[in-house]
């Protein structure tokens, strides 16, 4: 499981392990024994969010794992809903809090629109002005140590656009969901040329990919899982994958991925 080992480097230098593990829809029961066997086996990256309501359950496993608090990589989200500058301000005081830790590794804000309209009409109103106000939150804590490094989740090129016109520090992620089958060139290009780390998540489509015919032919080809050939074929784009697992098979296995998908498969999948 070697590639738990291996990292990408933030434009602030800061360094995040190439495969985290993701505890969307993950019980504070679930969250925490998967985060605690996690790290008990070679992971060093855990992604959570205040709106997961499992960040406590989250921080007992990090001091549980026995692993030191330096080595491990912790991410959490400031709620989409929230839109104003304290707000956010107050939001990272209850991570911190709830994860009971005296400083986050990356904390993104969740979403450019409160999820309501990003579901029914992301069109609706853009929140410039508001993402800017949490932005600001966002880059005082930076200023202040208490995080270590800052960014966005589900931006696409006109949000991220919003905050480089008026910014003191860039975002240094950009976490979306990318999937075989789900792709976004455009976006994944545009964040990759302004260095950008663009982060993965539900890499297997959460579980829809499962019964594709032509990616389990694929996969076999490999001598791998569907789930394994997903997360690689992320991590061949220089994308973070964020697979969600609450079994420990599945955690295992979804960190054995050091095979390489050939030119003209990752081409078959592209255009899937």
């Amino acid at each position: 499981m070697s590639l738990l080992n291996e990292t990408f480097t933030l434009k602030n230098q800061i360094k995040i392990p190439k495969i985290g593990l993701g505890t969307w829809q993950s019980s504070p029961e679930d969250a925490y024994h998967a985060t605690k066997f996690a790290l008990e086996n070679g992971y060093r990256h855990v992604d959570t969010a205040a709106a997961y309501k499992n960040e406590a359950a989250v921080g007992k496993a990090l001091r549980d794992s026995g692993v030191p608090r330096e080595e491990i990589f912790v991410t959490t989200k400031i709620p989409a809903e929230l839109k104003s500058f304290q707000e956010a301000v107050d939001s990272i005081k209850r991570s911190m809090a709830e994860l009971d830790t005296e400083y986050i590794d990356l904390v993104l804000i969740h979403a450019p629109r409160p999820w309501k309209i990003m579901r029914d009409n992301p069109k609706q109103k853009k929140y410039f002005e508001e993402n800017i106000d949490v932005w600001k939150a966002l880059e005082e804590a930076y200023q202040s140590g208490l995080i270590k490094s800052i960014g966005v989740s589900n931006f696409d090129q006109d949000d991220l656009q919003n905050i480089f016109d008026h910014c003191d520090v860039k975002p240094m992620v950009n976490q979306i969901i990318y999937h075989i089958g789900k792709t976004n060139e455009e976006l994944l290009q545009f964040c990759k040329d302004n260095d950008l780390l663009v982060e993965g998540y539900s890499p297997i489509a959460t579980g829809r990919l499962l019964d594709n015919a032509d990616i389990k032919k694929i996969a076999e080809n490999y001598q791998r899982s569907i789930p394994q050939l997903s997360i690689r074929y992320l991590l061949q784009k220089d994308i973070l994958p964020l697979p969600k697992s609450v079994h420990e098979e599945y955690i295992l296995d979804n960190a054995k991925v050091d095979f390489t998908i050939s030119d003209e498969d990752m081409a078959f999948l592209d255009q899937l």
